[in-house]
């Protein structure tokens, strides 16, 4: 369809209504989520039964209910995913900006595949990756300690497990966001500063991330909430140390509480400001 044209009234009517029903199929279930994040009742559903920050703050005096910042197990779990979220973050970062430069810069047999075996943890289902990983390194775990004595606890369900369950996957995503942005790179800015006397750390410190700068950012801030939310990877590779979005699911499981929408809303809330937070930087570095 040519733009410059007057469009027809079907289309308008057509192209409108779309937009209408698919801005309300993505955030109806997350407006509600968060309507009932603040609905004095003890039932997470409607009809509204006046507002209340109990949810949030309560502190289970007098019979009422225990908010989500008195509840020990959550905030444990908090603490445990924003933790676990900070050390996959900036692994991944410095894992995936190492494998842009591989992959834009650098010449090397089978590269093609490589870059195959790269992108595949991103295509493989989360549940099979989790599984899989649980199974190698149960059975090296336990080879190391029936034979040598070894104990490799490192390996072992719990918090690096976790961690590096996420890594294997989430590491592919910066490299992808970083390799976008280094594609455009102009390599003669490098051979510029060659000739200056400037010698390799100096150009890739200096030039090309900074350049990459943004990319780098955006790739740090889209690994952390990976991280944060994941799911179905963490459920195999956990321990005794729970994530959030693990307890949130155990805590459903046995019987959902208004606590449960609480604690949704604020996700939604503070990944939402991050979100536009790093939009904003990204933008205000590209442009200068």
């Amino acid at each position: 369809m040519i733009r410059s044209l007057p469009n027809s009234k079907f289309y308008t009517i057509t192209f409108n209504t779309f937009i209408i029903i698919y801005f309300v199929f993505l955030f109806a279930p997350l407006l509600i989520t968060c309507i009932l994040a603040f609905n004095n009742s003890m039932i997470p559903s409607l009809p509204w039964k006046g507002f209340t920050l109990d949810w949030f703050f309560g502190d289970g005096s007098g019979g009422g209910p225990t908010g989500f910042f008195h509840d020990r197990f959550n905030m444990r779990a908090f603490g445990v995913s924003f933790r676990l979220a900070i050390a996959v973050s900036l692994m991944s970062t410095a894992m995936g900006t190492c494998a842009a430069f591989l992959f834009e810069q650098e010449n090397f047999p089978l590269k093609n595949l490589m870059y195959l075996l790269m992108i595949a943890p991103i295509v493989i289902p989360g549940v099979i990756l989790g599984i899989s990983i649980l199974s190698f390194t149960t059975t090296v775990a336990t080879f190391f300690q029936n034979h040598f004595g070894i104990r490799l606890d490192a390996i072992r369900p719990g918090f690096w497990l976790v961690a590096f369950g996420q890594f294997s996957f989430i590491s592919t995503y910066v490299a992808m966001v970083v390799s976008a942005r280094l594609k455009k790179f102009d390599r003669t800015l490098e051979d510029a500063a060659y000739n200056l006397g400037a010698n390799r750390f100096q150009v890739i410190w200096y030039i090309t991330l900074k350049y990459l700068r943004p990319s780098i950012i955006g790739g740090l801030a889209l690994s952390f909430l990976l991280s944060f939310e994941n799911f179905n990877t963490t459920l195999f590779l956990v321990g005794a140390d729970v994530p959030l979005p693990v307890a949130l699911f155990n805590r459903v499981r046995d019987g959902s509480t208004p606590v449960i929408n609480a604690i949704s809303f604020l996700l939604i809330f503070v990944t939402s400001i991050c979100a536009m937070v790093n939009l904003m930087l990204s933008r205000k570095k590209t442009e200068d």
